[in-house]
Order: structure tokens, then sequence, then C-alpha cells
């Protein structure tokens, strides 16, 4: 009965949100993918079908969300896995970035997210059942890429809410992961898909080196499969008790212990003054 859960995945034209549609559809699920540009859903994977929903969709309008998670719920009858995929990198210090490009970055990353779950949340609760998958990165838990503030901290904005959203859903038989992929090979850092900041400023070095480092070196080099993520997702799926927090890709453990070792040695570095505060 796996293969007939309805999957909502945004972001669907690209990346790891392509790579998951093409599988699912390959497995038999029921599959609704948005994108803002609907034509190339239907030339990658085919038109309205029973198993297929391709929807043309603008993440940052809550009423176009609403609309297409009831048209999904109105063609398959349920909704049961959502993914919220659909995001770019956004590069620049943060003194680089004007207002417009941060704004710009959260109102995709973080706000189209909550649009999805928002609007998604009243059918699942009425189902009693359903997953939450919420695409962060490795740079949603570990912050420290000169040149990617904005990117990452849209991304540990994301890793915040679900934490929430998982404790809030959880009495309603609903499951919510944050996912942390690390570095995957896709066009995510294709110089047509991650933004630059429009003036950027040449004092800083180590961004210029982290830009380049990404753009040309990085890119095209990946260690991790997206195929292979799709089915880690589709496996969790399945799962009764998925993860809060889940570590995707090849690497993301260096991340996880560099953190920790970090935060701990601060921790134990400054714990006198921590505690000096008390009454």
């Amino acid at each position: 009965m796996e293969t007939k859960k309805v999957w909502f995945v945004t972001g669907a034209s690209k990346g790891l949100g392509f790579e998951l549609v093409k599988k699912l559809l390959s497995e038999g699920f029921q599959v609704a993918a948005t994108s803002r540009t609907v034509d190339s859903l239907i030339s990658d994977f085919g038109d309205i079908s029973e198993s297929f929903l391709p929807l043309n969709m603008n993440i940052t309008d809550n009423n176009d969300v609403q609309s297409a998670i009831a048209k999904t719920v109105a063609h398959f009858g349920r909704i049961d896995v959502i993914v919220n995929n659909a995001g770019y990198g956004q590069l620049g210090t943060l003194e680089e970035l004007s207002d417009e490009e941060a704004r710009a970055n959260f109102d995709i990353n973080v706000f189209g997210s909550l649009n999805v779950i928002r609007n998604s949340m009243p059918y699942l609760r009425e189902q009693k059942s359903g997953n939450i998958f919420n695409i962060s990165s490795i740079g949603g838990y570990s912050g420290n890429f000169p040149g990617w503030g904005v990117y990452c901290s849209t991304k540990f904005a994301v890793a915040g809410f679900t934490e929430a959203l998982a404790e809030e859903a959880r009495t309603f038989g609903i499951h919510a992961t944050v996912v942390y992929p690390g570095y995957f090979r896709t066009d995510f850092l294709n110089k047509d898909s991650v933004r630059t900041p429009a003036h950027s400023i040449e004092a800083y070095e180590s961004a210029r080196n982290s830009e380049s480092a990404h753009l040309n070196e990085i890119n095209g080099n990946q260690p991790n499969d997206p195929e292979k993520a799709a089915e880690a997702l589709i496996a969790l799926s399945k799962e009764q008790n998925p993860p809060v927090h889940f570590l995707l890709g090849i690497e993301t453990h260096e991340f996880l212990n560099n953190k920790i070792e970090a935060m701990t040695t601060d921790a134990r570095n400054w714990k006198s003054l921590t505690e000096s505060t008390a009454i």
C-alpha cells in the first residue's frame, strides 16, 4: 500500500526535487510536482495523469500555494508526504548583500516552505497521518562558510521551525523531519542557479575564495548521488518513527562532529563567565 501514498514536491524541475519525482514515478507513487515553469515538468515527466499532477506554483504567494494543494487533494483524493525542496543558494557576505537580496532568499527558502506547511496541515491533521520533509542544508547546521551567511541563515530557520513543527504535529500522527544534505552532484552550484551579490566588495578575500571554490572546483565534483538521496527519502517515508533530524550524504557527519567539538570547547572555556549570572 506504500505506493498509494501521494507526494507533494516543490522545486521539482531540477536538482534533488527532479530526481525525487523521477524516482517516485518509477516506483508507482502518485506525485504532485510544482515549479515556476510547469512546461518543464510536462516536458520531463509527462502531462496530467492518474499518477502525476504537474503544477505551476509561485511558492511566495500563499493563495497560489493554497490552490495548488487543494488541486492535489482534488486530483488524488488525499495528500500524504510533503517535500519542501524549493530554494536557491545566495552568495555574498552580510555587508555585500542588499536588503532586497537577503529578503528574496528568505521569501523562497523560508516563507515559501511555511506557506506549504500552513496550507497542507489541515488535510494531514484530518487524516491523522503524514510526513513533512523540510530540505535544509548542512549549512543549516554549520554556518561557518564565508560568503554564505544569508543562505545558511535561511537553512538554520528551516531547521528551527521543523523542530517546533515536529512537536506540534506529533499528536496528530504527523512526522516532521529536517533534512541536512551535504554536497550532491546537482545543478545547485551552476552559475545560472546560484545567485551572486549585485555589488561585491573585493576586500572580502575569504568570501571570494569560497565563491570561486564552490562554483569552479566543488561544482561537478560533489561526492553524493542525488538519485540515492531520493531513495533515502522514500525509505524514511516508510518508517513508523522517522527522525526529526536527518543528515544526508557522506561527509555530513564531519560537519556535525566539528560543530559539536567547537561548541563544547567554547562552553567549557567560558563556563565560569556563563554561570556568573546566578542570583
